[in-house]
């Protein structure tokens, strides 16, 4: 993808710098990185990177219809329905293949697509510790739309956080300490403060929830949701051990789970234009890489 740039790379690279990079990555941290973290990033060429953020548009604009939710309202259980849903997902993940077209072309093609946050702290963090072991030059840069560490972490907790307090906005995921992801959970409140609990720490009075911060009792105004229900729907009495979310709470949600429905179960469909698959063959996917581009 930028051949100079891979060229370089490769020839720098050892594994006793990848072994110090993950020392790095895991400094600090409550537990070492779970799952595997790539020896390279991908560098992208100007061309593809435009392709990348025409195919995210084309894919956004769909989702945006004014009757996306009338049509995808069918798409969510009615056993896993959460009341106080919004007008729109705040994060939308998408999951590129590297592929070759039917003339030969190096083309992005779309994977998967979910209603849901994906590793949105672990990501500036592992670009860091990219550009600090393996020096990538200081002209690529892994965040697009003109922003760079700063703006982007600015950009992160004004919509996670919003008008409230870090402390009023919890990350919840079942048993989060334990998931895979805890890395994210855990950069994302050094980043932005927002604490990381589990479903089990939610308390309930009447229509409001609270959470226990230093044992002093906190009421939540926001949930930056990381709870998939498909890792609860094994345990049919988990609703009478822990707080039913279901309900109409006096909260928002970031992104409410419905949309996790709307989009990641059965958006793929509808979806048309030159990036989404029919025929093509895929040389990689791009989930978990961090991607390089040249900077605007």
């Amino acid at each position: 993808m930028i051949p100079s740039t891979r060229k370089t790379y490769n020839a720098n690279f050892s594994a006793e710098k990848y072994a110090l990079f993950l020392e790095n990555i895991n400094k600090g941290q409550h537990n070492p990185v779970a799952f595997r973290v790539a020896e390279t990033p991908v560098f992208l060429t100007a061309d593809f990177r435009d392709k990348l953020i025409s195919a995210g548009n084309n894919i956004i604009d769909t989702i945006l219809q004014p009757n996306f939710k009338e049509f995808t309202e069918r798409a969510i259980p009615a056993k896993w329905y959460v009341a106080g849903e919004n007008d729109h997902p705040h994060f939308i993940a998408l999951d590129f293949g590297v592929c070759t077209d039917e003339v030969g072309h190096i083309v992005p093609k779309l994977i998967e697509l979910q209603g849901f946050p994906s590793l949105y702290g672990f990501q500036v963090s592992l670009a860091d510790n990219f550009r600090e072991t393996f020096d990538i030059p200081d002209d690529l840069t892994v965040y697009f739309g003109g922003l760079d560490k700063d703006a982007y972490i600015q950009l992160l907790k004004e919509t996670i956080v919003g008008p409230y307090e870090p402390h009023e906005v919890v990350l919840m995921d079942v048993n989060a300490p334990d998931q895979k992801t805890a890395i994210d959970f855990y950069l994302t409140e050094k980043y932005i403060g927002t604490p990381v609990i589990s479903l089990s720490d939610l308390e309930q009075e009447g229509n409001q929830l609270f959470y226990r911060l230093n044992g002093e009792k906190k009421l939540i105004k926001r949930i930056y949701n990381r709870l998939i229900f498909d890792e609860i729907a094994a345990d049919p009495d988990i609703f009478n051990k822990v707080v039913d979310i279901r309900q109409p709470f006096d909260v928002e949600w970031i992104t409410h789970p419905n949309w996790f429905y709307r989009i990641s179960k059965f958006t793929m469909p509808f979806l048309k234009g030159d990036y989404i698959p029919k025929h093509s063959s895929c040389i990689c996917g791009m989930r978990y890489l961090p991607i390089w581009k040249i900077m605007f």
